[in-house]
């Protein structure tokens, strides 16, 4: 997890991610699917930062919303990361207010049940097992640390949107990030990972 790489990759796809909003705007549906493509996966990440293995069903309930709104939104590509990130923050904290308020069922999992995929196999086990101890790593982190690291590093959000979105100073989200990277390099050196 390089500090800043997805943010580069992030802000490299916001042009492209401008022209798709435009066009998905106006009722283009493979613009729609460029879109998705190009804030799904930090979405989705940002989310499991939040919600750990409900984060799937978060991200349906978020794109649902922005679906129905996107005709209202206005903006580009960084702006409409930013809206994502806002949108699914909120039906993240939905999401947990209704986990309190009604306890889960213990059960299998359906995942548990299928059958692999003709994808590759071992790249999806190594992908999860590491996407589950930089969630773990970051979960280590001090709250503020942990949520400026997934909003900047992982979702690739800019300081001053993700200072905005976390109600911040953006001197405050330039530093929270620094440090919990240099601690997640730590801890993640400490061997907390390893098979």
């Amino acid at each position: 997890m390089g500090q800043g790489g997805d943010h580069r990759h992030a802000a490299g796809n916001d042009e492209e991610l401008t022209r798709a909003l435009r066009a998905a705007g106006a009722g283009d549906e493979a613009a729609f699917a460029v879109v998705y493509r190009c804030v799904h996966p930090g979405l989705l990440r940002y989310l499991r930062g939040l919600v750990r293995e409900d984060a799937e069903d978060v991200a349906s309930e978020t794109w649902l919303q922005i679906v129905r709104d996107l005709g209202r939104f206005r903006g580009g590509g960084a702006d409409f990361r930013r809206w994502a990130s806002t949108v699914g923050r909120h039906r993240a904290i939905d999401h947990l207010r209704r986990q309190r308020s009604r306890p889960r069922a213990s059960m299998l999992s359906s995942d548990v049940l299928e059958l692999a995929g003709a994808d590759d196999t071992s790249g999806q086990v190594l992908e999860a097992l590491s996407t589950v101890c930089v969630l773990r790593l970051v979960a280590a982190l001090p709250p503020d640390q942990g949520r400026a690291v997934l909003l900047r590093v992982v979702v690739g959000l800019d300081g001053p949107a993700a200072a905005r979105l976390l109600g911040k100073r953006p001197a405050a989200v330039r530093a929270a990030p620094h440090r919990g990277l240099r601690r997640l390099a730590r801890l993640g050196a400490g061997g907390c990972c390893r098979p």
